[in-house]
């Protein structure tokens, strides 16, 4: 398994003219498509979950040509987004509905980084005369925050009662890519924390996707997560099926590969012992925030 990796790998560097690889491309087998015929099996009842480097242009250049691709092809679409608080769905309505204006929604929500100029056509896109709506899938970071702080035991009653029924902890695999993206910590006991908030933060995401598919069967929701989210399927995607059996997922991974050697991209692009990385990788080569 390992050698056909590397030759698949080779065929998509070999397609290539340098390391700074653009292109659409299959997970399982790393062949060239198009969006058109990645998405033409997307199906209503169906969750496309798109993951991201934080505040890049280019990526969310990409989202909306994910998004109106599937309209194209006749889907009605709603979007989901991990930036916003599901208890404050109201005020992201009232703001969909313009009733709220911009900048009061985003002093309600307390909004401060990237600038929401990289997720304003995003959080606009949803048609509200189809019946789409924008969906808020997190959960309160006073949540997170104390999970991360104190530990899962410190939440009170009126704090348990905001997390996903069944909540249950990230999978064996998840975990260990979430500690190994984390070689600092003090002890082994912080590293239990931050993973119990982290699969808060995915089950809860989980939990309002496929509590909003269900009220609206016929349309395809598209999420907007950060990256590690969605890689290897071990998060936000694996809660999502652990929730509604059989429901159609389809993950996306925006791979940024402006600088990267061959041997970098081919690290970012090569299934390793978690599995392929998502059932679609669109790679691009531009400069992000800070590069």
């Amino acid at each position: 398994m390992k050698s056909l990796n590397l030759i698949l790998v080779a065929i998509l560097l070999s397609a290539c003219a340098h390391a700074q690889t653009s292109g659409i491309f299959r997970g399982n087998d790393l062949k060239e498509t198009t969006l058109s015929e990645a998405l033409s099996q997307v199906t209503p009842g169906s969750i496309v979950v798109i993951g991201e480097n934080h505040g890049h242009k280019e990526h969310q250049r990409q989202q909306i040509e994910v998004m109106s691709e599937l309209r194209r092809q006749g889907r009605t679409v709603a979007v989901g987004m991990e930036f916003f608080t599901y208890t404050e769905q109201h005020l992201l309505d009232s703001y969909r509905h313009e009733t709220l204006s911009e900048a009061d929604f985003l002093a309600a929500i307390n909004w401060k980084s990237p600038s929401f100029d990289f997720y304003r056509e995003q959080t606009l896109f949803s048609n509200l005369a189809e019946g789409a709506a924008t969906v808020a899938l997190n959960a309160p970071r006073t949540i997170t925050g104390k999970v991360a702080k104190t530990g899962f035991a410190s939440l009170n009653e009126e704090e348990k009662a905001l997390l996903p029924p069944q909540f249950s902890l990230g999978r064996d695999s998840y975990k260990e890519r979430f500690l190994g993206m984390m070689p600092h910590l003090p002890n082994p006991e912080a590293g239990e924390r931050y993973f119990a908030a982290q699969s808060i933060w995915d089950d809860t995401m989980a939990w309002q996707a496929t509590e909003y598919l269900k009220a609206h069967p016929q349309q395809v929701l598209v999420i907007v997560v950060g990256e590690f989210h969605v890689a290897y399927g071990g998060g936000l995607p694996d809660r999502i099926r652990a929730r509604v059996r059989g429901i159609p997922v389809v993950t996306v991974s925006q791979i940024n590969t402006f600088g990267l050697s061959d041997s970098e991209i081919k690290e970012e692009v090569t299934p390793e012992k978690y599995g392929i990385r998502s059932d679609l990788l669109i790679l691009s080569s531009a400069k992000g925030p800070g590069q």
